[in-house]
């Protein structure tokens, strides 16, 4: 991990074509602006920890109901 320290109105670049600038400091947070090519997919790291637990309960729940079914087939025969 790169770490670096930047003041209020500096920045850094990154590959040639995406800007991180910090916008403001506060007590407890620290306010970014990031610019970059609307190809460059940005999420934020809660929301992806949060995006790949539903995708697993999401395949669980696949899974369940493929069982289920099956159990229902074996049932009928």
């Amino acid at each position: 991990m790169l770490v670096v320290t930047r003041k209020q109105d500096e920045s850094l670049i990154i590959s040639d074509n995406i800007e991180i600038t910090v916008l403001e400091i506060g007590k407890d947070k620290v306010k970014i602006g990031i610019n970059a090519p609307k190809e460059v997919k940005i999420i934020r790291s809660e929301l992806k920890d949060a995006r790949q637990t539903n995708e697993q309960a999401a395949h669980i729940s696949g899974n369940a109901i493929a069982d289920l079914l099956k159990q229902h087939k074996q049932e009928e025969n």
